[in-house]
């Protein structure tokens, strides 16, 4: 799909899709990291997988996307939700939606590399300690 048809969808949809992607490459990662059992996977999952770290992956991550990417994650966190969040505040939810739908957009117009660059930073900051949760 080319840009400006993915920049068409809600970024709500985007992030729904992205929800998806940041999941996957998360359980992809753990399952490669180790053979465990799944509820140890999962245990270790949740931690990266919640509102509160992709809230702060979001944040940290501002300054190291282009001008197009930083518009994909301000849509979707000023997007107007109904859901409301369980485990986070709302400033922190709505940070998380703006990074779901940058994974969405990128994954509908094709760019893997760029997840997985993305993706990659975001493991960093666990890495380094920026996981309060882990």
């Amino acid at each position: 799909m080319d840009k400006r048809e993915a920049k068409q969808y809600s970024p709500l949809a985007l992030a729904y899709l992205g929800d998806a992607v940041y999941e996957r490459l998360v359980r992809k990662m753990l399952v490669q990291s180790a053979n465990m059992s799944a509820g140890k996977l999962h245990k270790k999952g949740v931690h990266l997988v919640n509102a509160h770290y992709q809230a702060n992956c979001a944040k940290v991550l501002e300054s190291c996307l282009t001008e197009e990417e930083s518009d994909i994650l301000r849509r979707g966190r000023n997007a107007k939700s109904l859901t409301v969040p369980k485990n986070a505040d709302v400033i922190e939810y709505k940070l998380a939606t703006g990074l779901e739908a940058l994974f969405g957009y990128l994954e509908l117009i094709g760019d893997k590399y760029r997840i997985d660059e993305i993706f990659k930073m975001c493991m960093d900051i666990a890495d380094s300690g920026g996981n309060e949760n882990a």
